[in-house]
């Protein structure tokens, strides 16, 4: 145990962000560079090392949480790093972008503010990156076998880890010309800077794991001609296909999904356009959603340089407090001020769109909405609480229903789907076609990264045994396993 009295000597401190002044009008990660080392031991000297860790049910990757937190009290980083990437092959995403249920679960967070394990996590991976501690882990034999992975997302990429350790021949393909999935186009910058992908993508192409891009699966390079290439395949292709909002005025110029916004304004980042094709700068905007996609679309709109910022959620107002429905250790949901949210802007809750209305030259202008509640458990608008807002620029961001089944990847393979739009799996993660697989939210449905990474890990082990007999690699989930509920 780090220290015994920790949790009662020590108050929780979090990394501290750059002021919103400076953050909005450049694109790095807005926590100060640095400014958690100082303070990381002593929070990770909170730990009170509990006899019954509840932090790892509330991680499905079944991080060593007191472990690590010891080590980084003792400032042993490199014994920390063996621990955290003993269940996490990319806990510097996961530090940065991952909502923590481990918090959540902390038994100290049961009536006091809960270990900062996100914090400490991102510290340790930090510290191992620049100290050296991180590096190509090849196999010692190969197997001979060969394995295609569709998606670079997180679940991809933790699939193709794993299996090119086991000394399988892994090559990965992505639709988009970077490596990365929605960690590279759809998380903004400022929440992660994309070198955190590219060197962990350096470290696995010198364990032997290849990259395809600009390749899609069903349209660029048919199931047929993949399944003929290789001995497995591991379809982690993600749940693409975004909510739509079918109401009049849908259709106007200005009126984009999530996705469509948010890669544009990395591209810029990365060099590809000087301007986003899609640009907030001088307009009104709105982001339809309120979860960590409309933040992010907040976020980006604001370094943009939008006139102003609007973002509506259907739901009430969550409170501050976790309510009785939701006891610990489950993830409570709580009103949450992200750093885009520090930045400006206007959130109205319990409000849906009715329609979008036009210019004469058929640009969105305004969109109109109307105040709502649950009644007897069903939503019902309230009269007389209609109105409109100014709306020059509005964006989608109502999550995701299922795997993208437009391209024919689903088709050419004969997958079979779920009654949720998912691809099936049996418990090993195989799908109904010898030898296919799959991984992350094709078939778990739009989720978390911690939950991502632990497919990718699962369905590894899956596919080794299929194509050995036998596996040594962990599985931390099931495909049946769910979050904390009550």
């Amino acid at each position: 145990m780090a220290d015994p009295k920790g949790f009662l000597t020590t108050g929780r401190e979090v990394a501290k962000t750059r002021p919103v002044g400076e953050r909005v009008k450049d694109w790095n990660e807005v926590y100060v560079p640095g400014s958690l080392l100082p303070i990381i031991g002593k929070q990770a000297g909170r730990c009170m090392d509990c006899g019954i860790p509840f932090c790892h049910n509330g991680c499905p990757l079944g991080n060593l949480i007191p472990e690590w937190n010891d080590y980084a009290y003792r400032e042993d980083w490199s014994a920390a790093s063996e621990r955290l990437h003993a269940t996490n092959n990319f806990p510097e995403f996961t530090g940065r972008l991952c909502p923590a249920p481990c918090e959540a679960a902390c038994v100290l967070g049961i009536n006091q503010p809960a270990v900062t394990i996100k914090n400490v996590e991102v510290s340790i991976i930090d510290k191992a990156w620049d100290g050296g501690d991180v590096r190509p882990q090849a196999p010692e034999r190969l197997s001979g076998k060969t394995v295609a992975v569709i998606g670079s997302g997180p679940a991809g990429l933790a699939a193709a880890q794993q299996l090119t350790r086991a000394g399988h021949t892994v090559v990965v393909y992505e639709r988009a010309d970077r490596i990365g999935g929605l960690l590279r186009y759809g998380i903004p910058e400022f929440k992660m800077e994309k070198r955190h992908i590219n060197r962990r993508v350096e470290q696995m192409r010198a364990e032997g794991t290849k990259f395809r891009t600009g390749i899609e699966i069903g349209r660029d390079l048919t199931a047929t001609d993949l399944r003929k290439r290789f001995d497995a395949v591991v379809v982690a292709a993600g749940a693409t296909t975004a909510r739509d909002l079918p109401v009049p005025g849908r259709e106007l110029k200005g009126v984009y999904q999530a996705m469509e916004y948010l890669p544009l304004a990395n591209k810029v980042v990365e060099g590809d356009f000087v301007s986003s094709p899609i640009s907030a700068e001088g307009k009104h905007v709105v982001v339809i959603g309120g979860g960590d996609t409309g933040a992010d679309c907040v976020g980006t709109a604001h370094r943009q340089g939008a006139a102003s910022v609007t973002q509506l959620e259907i739901m009430p107002k969550p409170g501050e407090d976790r309510a009785a429905g939701q006891p610990w250790p489950t993830f409570p949901m709580l009103y949450k001020v992200t750093s885009a949210h520090e930045e400006g802007g206007e959130r109205v809750y319990s409000v849906s769109t009715t329609h979008f209305e036009g210019d004469e030259d058929g640009n969105v202008a305004f969109l109109h909405l109307v105040e709502v509640a649950f009644v007897d458990g069903k939503l019902t608008q309230k009269p007389g609480t209609e109105r409109r807002i100014p709306a020059e620029l509005v964006t989608l961001a109502m999550g995701f229903t299922g795997t993208d089944v437009e391209n024919g990847l689903v088709a050419q393979f004969g997958l079979d789907l779920d009654e949720r739009g998912n691809i099936a799996r049996d418990a090993d993660f195989a799908t109904n076609v010898d030898g296919v697989f799959v991984a992350g939210d094709a078939g778990r449905g739009q989720s978390l990264i911690v939950w991502a990474i632990a497919e990718g890990r699962s369905a590894a082990r899956g596919v080794d045994r299929h194509l050995t007999g036998a596996s040594s690699l962990p599985a931390p989930i099931r495909p049946t396993d769910r979050a904390l509920t009550v």
